[in-house]
This record gives C-alpha cells, structure tokens and sequence, in this order.
C-alpha cells in the first residue's frame, strides 16, 4: 500500500500542470475536471503516506481530505490570470472578473488582447503594447517581469453602456515552468490602483494650488511692503541731494541704510519661494572682503547694542582678499550669522568675526560667540527649515529659516558652510568660499553722478505716470526735476490714463499695475492695441518683483520693469534711454 501511494505520489509530479488548466498534452479543456481530480488525488495519496509514516507506531491510520485546488485558486484574494503559452486565457480567479468588469465564461480560452484592447477613443494609449512587451519579456527570459503603474482603460458591458472606462493598473507578470523547465504558462497577476492614482492627482493638483496661492501671497506682501519703502528711499535720495549740514547727512545715509537693510529681509521672503522652485538667480562677482565685514559688523551694532552684547571690531586684514560670490546673498548670510550670535548670546557677552585663508585657494569667515552653545545631538537639526530647537521655549524671536537659507545660499554660490560649538560655552559658525581675483574698475568720483544730475533734453518731454499713491506721485514728480525739459502728467485711475495718453500722446509712461479701477497689466495691454497710444514707451513701476511677472510684462510690451523702491539713479537712467541723452544747462 506503502508502494502504490508513493507511486501515486509520482503522479500527481506528472500531472500538476494540468490542476490550472489545459496544457497541450493534457487532451484540451475537457480534461480540465479530470486533471484537477487526479491532481486533487495524487496530494490526498501523499497525504495519507505521510500519515501512516508519522502513527505508524501506534497502528493507526487517519484519510486527509484532498484540498480543491481550483477552487482555491479562483477563491484567491486578488485578480489573477492563467495565460498559455500563446497567451490564451486559460483560468481566472473570481476577482480578476470582477475588477475588470468581465465574466470567466466570456475570457476563459480567448486571447488576452482580443478580450482587452486599447481604448480606440484614446490616441495616446499604451496599454496593449506595454502589456505585450512584459509578456514577451517573460517568454523569453523565463523570469518575472514587473510593469510600472499604468493607465489601460476597461470596456464596460453593454448594459451599462458601454464605451470604456479609465482604469490604472500595478501588473506582474510570472512564468510557470513545466517539468523539462518550459514554458507552461504565465501567471498575469493586476491590482486596480485607480483610486490611488486619482487620489495621488488630487493632492499634486492642491499643491500646485498651494503654491500659486503661495506665489500670489508674497506678490501681495511684496507690494504692501514695497509701497511705503518707496517713499522712505526715494526721499531719503533726494533729501542727500539737497544742501544739508554734514550730520544730516550722516542722518540720512544711515536712514537709507536701514531701508535698503529692510528691502533686503524683505527679498529674503520671495528667496525662500526662489529657491523652492530652483528658480534662485545669483549676480557672481569679485567680493572685497574686508568692507563686507566692517558694513555688516556696523549694522548689527544697534541689535548688539540692544541686547547688552559686546561686538568686536571687524577684523583688520593683512591683504584685501576677494572672495567669488553674490555680494548681495553674501551680505545677507553674515547678517543672520552675526544676527544669531547675538540673539543667541548672554548678556555681556561677546562676538567675533575673524577670517582666515584654507587650503585649496578658499576663505574662511568665522562667526564666534561666547552664548549658549549647542549640544552635539542637535547640530544635525540646525539648518532644517523652521528648526528652532529650545529657542521658542527661551523666547528667542525668529521663524527657523535664517540657518537653513544661509546655508542653500553658501552653496548655490560654490561654498560651504558648518558649525563648531560646545553646550554652554559657545558656538563658531563659519562659511568657505573660493578665493578670487578683483576686477580692475576705474575709481570714478561718485558724490556727484552725473546721471542724477540736473540736466535737460534738448527737446521739452512729457511723462504720463499713472498711479493712484500720492505720496509715490509726489517723488516721481521730484525726481524728474532733475531733467528741467520735462512736464509730468498724473493720472490715478486708469481710465483717465488712457484718455490722457489718448490727448497728450506723451513720449513716456510710467505705469503702477495696483490701480483701483482696473489691473496695469490690463492697461498696458488696451495702450498696445490702441494704434493712438500702441507706439508710447511704457515702463512699469511696481512693488511686486516676482520674476515671472517682470518676464511677463516684458513678453507684453513694456519696455522696462523698474521695481520699487525705485533708485533715483535708476529711474533718469531709464528715462534717459526712453528720451534721449540729456545734456548739461547752459552756464
């Protein structure tokens, strides 16, 4: 008995290709039952053998059932086909139908693309010729081949309408080897991520909301904020030209510092975006160092001085090194550095900039402070954005991203940066950069320019400029004084710019975009289609420096894009390209 179950054990090796489906040599679908039987037979004979050798002590004998392998497979959780080798369906699992709107009795022995083919409404489908590929990929090699997630839409039934359906599918592909190690089918295993991907999409599509929203937020900060820095740089520069003693002049020039100071932090908000979206723009130059340090120990003075903080003098260097950078960036890299020294520090205590050359031809810009120290287990968190370890807690203001937009500046700019510290005992902070050649420039006296300069055109001019804030009004109005030829126009609503530009046929405009009436990117456009006004020079002024805007304006037809707060300079230079070159009165 022994014997004939170990032969039937034999059997059941020969024939369980067939416990699937119908295997060429198995005598076609109608020996599907039959050979899922014999199947089904040989496994109860093993089981018996294996039960007589383990009671065999005790004499006694038990029958174990023989599982139904088919109704296991097609009661299995997921959506499974069996394919022959010619890729006909052969067997499906209950949930295969199911997911793919189908019946077993409508795919079992048909070809699997006549039963799914591409969506004939969508040019663009892949699919059939992915789904191909894989299988082809599987017959070959004889190793599974795992698809990528993708879109293969279903065709519904009749009944409920038909057309197709949009579906996304994560399929696997596995062979099954016969005895000789052939091909005897592939195992075409899918799962309906559609919901998945629909979700996937509705959260990419809210980012892209958030970051718009984003976007349009810091336009609206940077105009609320730009608007009244307008006023206090463009007065504060024609306050310099005047005759003034000496100490209002030193008044002034530290006035306009801090503005220019705050137009800096205010800049820093729009970087955070910039570099978000990779879109960060860095002006390299040759940088002395030796001034950056001295203006950036200057203006923290007032904050050491606050706070009870020693600040030492900037360092006396022994050469004038030069350091490629972005002065602009840079500046505001040792700012926050200096800043945090002594944000971070006790009172009386002390800070240091000091400098010094590395090897590999690059500077280092050491920051060192006498506070609080950091412990070891926290340096890591230092520059991940809004990281602000126990600072909250000690009442420290900040937002957590000076350290972290520091250090993506240092390296966007080929540098480094890091941190030495011991808890309680203070903390270095330091940034390398490359050492570099200065740039041979001519030194031109300065404290009369000759572009801001009283001049005239040798023609009489008219400027049209459309704005609806008095006191920017006011400063257009006193920097143009500088070209006496030239009359200027004001218009506050829109509509009564454009029938001014209509009347007047000015030779430039300025141009505000916030207006209370109507958008100035609407403005600009109606003054380009109109033929009366299409060939007046248009410059717009704006508080909003968003690139894509100044990019935008530019592509519409404006022929500059001035950001305010306007440089005095700035804006005669432009207008002196628009009219003409002015030249000197008449002595």
């Amino acid at each position: 008995m022994g014997e004939r179950a170990a032969a039937g054990t034999g059997a059941a090796a020969g024939t369980g290709a067939a416990d699937v489906g119908a295997p060429a040599d198995s005598g076609g679908p109608a020996n599907k039952d039959a050979a899922a039987g014999t199947g089904a037979a040989d496994v109860g004979a093993q089981a018996n053998t294996g039960a007589r050798a383990g009671a065999g002590a005790a004499g006694q004998q038990r029958a174990c059932p023989a599982p139904d392998f088919r109704v296991l497979f097609e009661s299995a959780p997921g959506s499974y086909l069996v394919l022959d080798p010619k890729l006909m369906i052969v067997a499906a699992s209950d949930g295969y139908p199911r997911d793919t709107m189908t019946s077993r009795a409508d795919i079992i022995g048909e070809d699997i693309f006549d039963v799914f083919p591409d969506n004939p409404d969508d040019p663009k489908a892949t699919g059939e010729a992915n789904l191909r590929s894989s299988l082809d990929r599987v017959r070959r090699g004889l190793v599974a081949d795992t698809m990528a997630v993708q879109r293969y839409d279903i065709r519904r039934p009749k009944s409920t309408g038909g057309g197709f359906e949009v579906r996304y599918w994560s399929p696997v592909n596995s062979p099954v080897l016969g005895p000789l190690g052939r091909l005897a089918y592939i195992i075409h295993r899918v799962e309906d991520v559609t919901e998945y991907v629909r979700l996937r999409d509705h959260q990419t599509e809210q980012l892209r909301a958030a970051n718009e929203a984003k976007s349009e937020f810091l336009s609206r900060v940077s105009h609320e904020l730009r608007t009244p820095l307008n006023a206090v740089l463009g007065f504060g520069e024609l306050l310099s030209l005047g005759e003034i003693t000496a100490e209002q002049r030193e008044w002034v020039s530290m006035m306009l510092k801090a503005a220019r100071h705050l137009l800096l932090l205010l800049d820093e908000v729009l970087d955070i975006s910039r570099i978000e979206s990779r879109k960060l723009f860095l002006s390299m130059e040759a940088v002395p160092v030796a001034g950056l340090l001295a203006d950036s120990v200057e203006l923290v003075r007032p904050l050491s001085m606050s706070r009870g903080v020693h600040l030492d003098p900037a360092p006396q260097l022994a050469s004038n090194p030069y350091v490629r950078a972005d002065h602009q960036r840079l500046r505001q890299v040792l700012l926050n550095l200096l800043s945090n020294a002594i944000k971070y520090n006790h009172p009386a205590g002390n800070v240091t900039l000091s400098a010094e050359t590395r090897p590999g031809d690059r500077l280092r810009i050491n920051v060192i402070d006498t506070g609080r120290g950091i412990a070891q287990r926290d340096i890591a968190r230092l520059f991940i954005p809004f990281e602000r370890l126990d600072a909250a807690k000690a009442g420290i203001e900040g937002t957590g991203l000076g350290l972290a937009l520091s250090r993506q500046l240092v390296e966007a700019m080929g540098g480094a940066t890091g941190v030495t510290s011991r808890h309680g005992e203070g903390s270095i902070f330091w940034i390398e950069l490359p050492i570099t050649e200065p740039v041979a420039v001519s030194q031109l006296a300065i404290e009369r320019d000759a572009i801001v300069a009283s001049r005239s055109y040798t023609a009489s001019k008219t400027v049209l400029y459309v704005e609806d804030m008095v006191e920017n009004l006011r400063l257009v109005e006193q920097i143009l004084k500088q070209r006496s030829s030239t009359t200027l126009i004001p218009a506050m609503l829109a509509e009564v710019a454009l029938d001014l530009a209509r009347q007047h046929r000015p030779d430039l405009i300025l141009l505000d975009l916030h207006l209370p009436d109507m958008p100035g990117e609407e403005v600009l456009q109606r003054l380009r289609t109109d033929p009366a006004t299409s060939a007046i020079p248009v410059v717009i002024l704006s508080a909003d420096a968003t690139q894509h805007q100044i990019d935008q304006l530019l592509a519409d037809g404006a022929a500059a894009y001035l950001t305010k707060p306007i440089s005095v300079r700035t804006l005669l230079e432009t207008a002196d390209s628009v009219l003409g070159e002015p030249v000197p009165p008449a002595a």
